[in-house]
Order: structure tokens, then sequence, then C-alpha cells
């Protein structure tokens, strides 16, 4: 969720910090310009990592009297992996789904309805999703055709008709027992925890050109060994993985079959009609596998579970 990352930038030092020690002034400027500054395709910037790196010299220009350093530093940046899973806050829900916040410092997590757990339905009447389970009815199908074929019903596909009935009986009592019992509706409420996977992170660049407001987004997705660290950069059969070296962290990211992480830069969106600006970054999550969704439903089932083992 958190790396350490190399940035450069020029750095202005105002002339009243001129009489400090360079080493001071620059680092009392980056304290200044980068928390809780987001940079396309590196991250949110929570603060700077220890002193800097390297300081240039310091240059001036006609007219400011402030002096400017080409610096390198180091810098703590919010930036979860793809298949990372993270634990925020339900601050709002539509019918296109959840938006979620982490730890009250990032809130453009988005979790869309088709990455929601299934069976799910936006209920409009309290404006919130609902998830209801039909808990195993997969293993009671599973039962009643093998009960059906231990009976040896019908040695001509007439054991499969009466597996297939079998399968529609229970399906139609457990939907009934559904819409009776309150206990099988599960609704992600305003202001609960919730345990989410990232599934992708995409960064916005808005740029003013001649044709009006234009807007680039980066896409990160799918995870691989490489990404985690895991395998040194090196493909299965032991040869190098290519790489961006150039140094430009704005340059596409070069990958063979076996690494699956890509960077996909979408065509701009022209924005000089529109009010809205989308954020520049933001993390889309998916609660589509079991132990994720709110941490409550999970911790109540744990319960139950140790429970009965106990009795």
């Amino acid at each position: 969720m958190f790396v350490i990352a190399t940035i450069s930038d020029t750095i202005r030092v105002p002339p009243p910090l001129l009489s400090q020690p360079t080493l001071t002034s620059v680092q009392t400027e980056i304290e200044k310009r980068y928390p809780n500054k987001i940079i396309v395709d590196v991250g949110l910037v929570i603060a700077p990592f220890g002193p800097p790196l390297q300081i240039g010299d310091g240059m001036f220009v006609p007219g400011d009297g402030g002096a400017h350093h080409q610096v390198v530093f180091k810098a703590i940046v919010f930036r979860p992996f793809v298949e990372e899973v993270l634990v925020g806050t339900v601050i709002d829900s539509s019918d296109d789904g959840v938006t979620v916040s982490i730890g009250g410092f990032f809130d453009h997590v988005f979790i869309p309805a088709y990455w929601m757990l299934n069976p799910s339905t936006f209920d409009e009447n309290t404006g919130l999703w609902v998830w209801s389970p039909t808990y195993d009815d997969d293993d009671d199908d599973d039962a009643a055709v093998e009960e059906s074929e231990k009976e040896g019903k019908g040695q001509n596909g007439n054991a499969m008709a009466d597996a297939a009935n079998a399968r529609k009986t229970v399906g139609m009592e457990t939907e009934e027992g559904d819409d009776s019992e309150e206990e099988g509706r599960f609704e992600i409420e305003i202001g609960s925890e919730i345990r989410f996977k990232v599934k992708s992170v995409n960064f916005t660049r808005i740029t003013t050109t001649m044709k009006g407001v234009q807007a680039t987004t980066t896409t990160t997705a799918h995870a691989s060994n490489r990404v985690f660290g895991l395998d040194g950069g090196s493909s299965k059969n032991g040869a190098k993985t290519p790489s961006n070296t150039d140094g430009n962290s704005d340059g596409e990211e070069r990958h063979s079959s076996t690494q699956t992480a890509v960077r996909r830069r979408s065509s701009s969106a022209d924005l000089s009609d529109s009010d809205i600006r989308p954020a520049p970054m933001q993390i889309v999550g998916s609660i589509c596998e079991d132990g994720l969704g709110l941490t409550s439903w999970w911790k109540a089932a744990a319960e139950e579970e140790e429970e009965m083992e106990e009795n």
C-alpha cells in the first residue's frame, strides 16, 4: 500500500531562506510542496523520506530573487498494488456502485456494480446495495442429484430428469425462504467498514490545449510476480524481462507474455463542456469474492463457527 519513491524536481528556495544552510532550506520547501500531492503515475505523496539524496547548484532567474536547485529525494507514497486487499469505510452509495474512503485521507475508491458479491441488488428505497446470498444451494442440489442416482430412478435418462426436477424444487424452496427471511439481506450501510481487493489504479492528467481541456487516463491493472518483486524481473525461462530504462516515468512499460502488469493509455477526452473534473487518482475495487465485503459479515460467521466448535 505504501512505497518509497525516488523523485527528481526543481525546488525553489525563496530569498528569506537563503541565509539558512542549503540542505535545511531545500528540505523545508519539499515538506511544504509535496505532502498530500498526487503525482501522475507515481501516487499520493504522504511525506518526504529522509534528507535529499542530491542537491544541485543554485540557479538564479532574472526577475526572481529565489535560488532554483535540481533536487533528488525519496518520499513515502500511497499506491496500492493490483490484487492487494485493503480495508476502508463506505462513504457513498448509488446504483453505479459504492464509494469508499481509506484511512480518511483518500476518498477516491470506487467499487462498481459489476464487482459486487453475487447476487447483489440496489435497493432504491434505502439507497443501499444489498447482498442476498443463497448459502449452500449448490451443495443441496448436488445432494439431491446423488440421492436420485442412488435410488436408480429411470435407467435411460429418467434419473437425469428426476435429478433436474429435484434441483428446481430445491432452488424454488430456497428462493421462497430467502423472501420470507430478513436474515438473508446484508446491506452495505454508509459508515460501515468494508474489505475489498484492488483491481486497477487509474491516473488522470488534465491539460489545456488549443482544442480545449483534455483528460488522459493511465490504467494499471493485472498483477504479476514481477510487480510483487518475487521473480526479480525475470521470466519463467530465466531470461530477463524487458523494462523501461530511459528514466521517464511517463513512458509506456514494455512487457513479455509472462509479465501481465500492463499500462494502457486511453485516448484523450474533451472536458471543455463539462463542469465535472475526474480525480487525478482513482482506485477501482472488488468485493466479488468470499471474505470480501463488510467485515461485520464475516466476523459474525467466524464467531458462529467458533461457538459450534466449542459445543
